[in-house]
């Protein structure tokens, strides 16, 4: 793998991104950001949820922001290069492999993905006025880790949804997906508690933002319910093995074809 050609890559691809930052931010930081106005803000201030929701909640906005920008940095982009403009045709001709060039649209999706977690956790703690309980300089070490695999984790998959989606049809895979994918992925609420709906507890692991947002809880709020350690390093661990392995060999089947 040709390193200089891969940082060359990834600082084109970043160049693209900084120019359209505008619609970066509304893609990043709209969606996550109503959530928190709505739940966060309004509803503790009509007394339809305990001001302790908030530091319920944001790890998992922080969750969901990283969750969208990783996926869609790397899907969107790779169905309108191997779809419509075939752009895709100039990197391959770029004096790497094929994984390298995989590999690198995964680091874009990794980096968009932290830029996004940065942005909206100052934001979201603001909007809620500032009395989330956060205790995540007291583990550091845990918050690089669980925001390195999230971001890892949600960019391969954006990678394997790019490359194994037709054009037409990415914008129904999006809509489908997510939905569920928020209201299962333990956003608004904690896993732990599910133990009163024990079948729902177990059926949503198959779904790796419930990893990310109780890792992010595990992080910034251990003072309230989360899952355990061992079983949310194993889940994005694995996800972000099953995803990387999936979509670079779906990648290198598109860009042979």
């Amino acid at each position: 793998m040709n390193l200089t050609t891969m940082i060359a890559l990834l600082h084109r691809d970043l160049h693209v991104a900084r120019r359209e930052l505008g619609s970066f931010l509304l893609r990043v930081v709209l969606q996550p950001l109503l959530f928190t106005f709505i739940f966060g803000f309004v509803m503790p201030r009509q007394g339809l949820v305990a001001q302790s929701y908030r530091s319920l909640l944001l790890p998992g906005i922080v969750a969901l922001s990283m969750t969208l920008s990783g996926m869609q940095a790397v899907a969107l982009p790779l169905v309108i290069d191997f779809g419509w403009t075939k752009e895709i045709e100039d990197r391959l001709l770029a004096p790497i492999s094929i994984r390298g060039v995989a590999l690198e649209k995964i680091m874009v999706g990794m980096i968009q993905a932290i830029v996004a977690g940065l942005l909206v956790l100052p934001l979201a703690w603001f909007i809620m006025g500032r009395q989330a309980e956060l205790w995540f300089a007291a583990h550091p070490a845990r918050l690089i880790i669980v925001a390195a695999l999230t971001s890892w984790l949600f960019a391969a998959f954006g990678l394997f949804l790019g490359t194994a989606t037709e054009p037409q049809h990415i914008g129904l895979i999006f809509n489908v997906l997510i939905g569920p994918m928020i209201f299962f992925g333990c956003t608004y609420y904690p896993w732990a508690t599910l133990a009163t709906v024990r079948w729902f507890q177990v059926l949503v692991l198959i779904d790796p933002l419930v990893y990310a947002s109780e890792g992010f809880r595990a992080a910034m709020t251990p003072q309230l319910p989360h899952m355990p350690s061992w079983l949310i390093l194993s889940g994005l661990i694995g996800f972000c093995a099953l995803f990387t392995l999936l979509g670079i060999r779906q990648f290198e089947r598109r860009a042979v074809d």
